[in-house]
């Protein structure tokens, strides 16, 4: 996972300034008035004497911050079962979901959503958008009971990797729609493991940053999965033309 290196940008000036150690900033910083940035500065300079030990502090924070948003919720389906629990993950997440017969139950601006879905327990979901979600390997454990699900849209997802895609195969006799446009982290390895799911119609794998080869990998996955079609990269995309053809592409036409 890469470091935060955002949350730097605020330091790099005065560091390159010729602060020595982070102490220094507090007076940099925070002016004599802004008594709650002081504080915060003052609190860092406490605990951290390099911008090293700060990057670190900086990522276990976040890292910690994402593995809390993708804890299960027990209790609920211990309750109501794992149809409604599964949904109500996804619901705090802030993606959406449909019930079998249903329409799409979806969080507000602010987050909120309606518990009537509660009521739901016998009725399977059918669909989850999940669409720039922090959902990562551990919080696959709240979809996989989801024997049902036909449709799943995992568009922009930042945390969901090849190690996610290697889990899906529980999924393998219901799933039929799958989106992994924008994740930055699926690779060619992962889409290898999509092997499983047999009963797939629809893939998305447009936009792929970790892919190194879009249009070879289509074809590898279309041979893979026969019945299935595959969407976002054209065939041609990433293959090196013969020298000839690169040769009549660049020539320009000499006028008269």
């Amino acid at each position: 996972m890469a470091a935060p290196r955002a949350s730097l940008h605020l330091l790099a000036p005065v560091w390159k300034g010729g602060t020595r150690g982070i102490r220094g900033l507090s007076r940099v910083l925070a002016p004599e008035g802004n008594q709650k940035g002081r504080s915060l500065l003052q609190f860092l300079a406490d605990r951290f004497y390099d911008v090293e030990a700060l990057r670190d502090y900086l990522l276990r924070k976040q890292v910690l911050k994402v593995n809390q948003k993708n804890r299960p919720f027990n209790y609920i389906e211990q309750r109501y079962g794992p149809y409604v629990a599964g949904a109500y993950f996804i619901l705090k997440q802030g993606g959406a979901v449909r019930f079998q017969g249903k329409e799409w139950i979806r969080p507000n601006q602010r987050g909120h959503f309606s518990l009537d879905f509660l009521k739901l327990q016998a009725v399977p979901v059918e669909a989850v958008d999940a669409s720039g979600c922090a959902i990562n390997y551990q919080g696959l454990d709240s979809l996989l009971p989801l024997k049902e699900l036909q449709s799943l849209w995992l568009q922009r997802c930042p945390h969901v990797d090849d190690w996610c895609l290697s889990r899906l195969h529980p999924l393998a006799s219901s799933l039929q729609e799958l989106s992994l446009a924008g994740c930055p982290r699926v690779s060619e390895r992962g889409l290898a493991c999509l092997h499983h799911l047999w009963n797939l119609r629809r893939l998305d794998i447009s936009d792929l940053p970790a892919v190194s080869n879009p249009g070879l990998t289509r074809i590898l996955v279309e041979e893979m999965l026969p019945s299935c079609e595959v969407l976002g990269a054209d065939w041609a995309q990433g293959l090196k033309l013969a020298p000839e053809a690169q040769s009549q592409d660049t020539a320009s036409p000499v006028p008269a």
